[in-house]
């Protein structure tokens, strides 16, 4: 019987995100595809060694815990993070940061524009984005559109309703600017040059449960299942729920 988590706050409330930290904390299978994301920053970011690493949307997750050089920050006030601020509006001085990352938070973003214009201004040159986000998979549009309870709208605006940092979203936001508008991202941000847009992971979250249920498989399969999910990767653009974004600043 597959145990069923909920939260009892809004989820603009920061006690849910909160809560969603310990729910992933508390989950071995998840914690661990955690650290494997997590690994994938680390190793896209740590050769730079001018200026500083910055999470951006890090209050629901541990990347400090793995990476203690990053400055975490979140647009809601929480405690566990070191700056609270918008990611349209960023306090850091031009070329000041080594990088930015940032996990299923650039949907979340009302006008991603806005934040790329400010990446673009405090990156240092050869610094990157590195994002990962929801994929535009034939499995992904299913299943977000299906069974996820946030909007996922490949053909909408490139910006969507502000006021609501959790629950206002489209999870279609990553492919709109770095795949369907490509040409309109290589006019208005010269400086920066999308590396690659990688989908990935078709299986692991979904078994993992996510914040939502317990999962599928006990952790000790978490390995058997990965190598699993390896053996899919020739169909990774079909079925890959997530997607890793790489953009530097040339």
């Amino acid at each position: 019987m597959f145990k069923k988590y909920t939260i009892p706050f809004d989820l603009d409330d920061p006690r849910a995100t909160l809560a969603h930290r310990d729910i992933i904390l508390q989950k071995p299978f998840l914690k661990q595809l955690y650290k494997d994301w997590y690994g994938i920053f680390i190793a896209k970011i740590k050769h730079i060694k001018t200026g500083k690493h910055l999470e951006i949307g890090s209050g629901g997750g541990f990347l400090k815990d793995v990476f203690p050089e990053v400055l975490t920050s979140d647009i809601l006030d929480l405690p566990n993070v070191d700056k609270v601020f918008s990611a349209e509006q960023m306090p850091f001085d031009q070329n000041e940061l080594a990088s930015i990352v940032m996990l299923n938070v650039f949907h979340h973003i009302p006008k991603p524009y806005l934040f790329l214009q400010e990446a673009e201004r405090t990156l240092v040159k050869g610094g990157k984005i590195i994002m990962i986000e929801p994929a535009n998979s034939a499995l992904g549009r299913f299943i977000y559109k299906k069974f996820h309870h946030e909007p996922f709208d490949e053909t909408g605006p490139r910006e969507i309703k502000a006021g609501n940092p959790l629950s206002n979203s489209n999870q279609a936001l990553p492919y709109i600017y770095f795949e369907r508008d490509l040409d309109l991202f290589k006019k208005d941000f010269p400086l920066l040059k999308i590396n690659s847009v990688k989908y990935h992971t078709p299986f692991l979250y979904v078994i993992s449960g996510g914040v939502s249920r317990s999962a599928m498989l006990p952790f000790f399969m978490y390995n058997f299942a990965k190598a699993i999910q390896w053996l899919f990767t020739p169909f990774n653009k079909q079925l890959g729920l997530f997607c890793t974004v790489e953009i530097e600043k040339i």
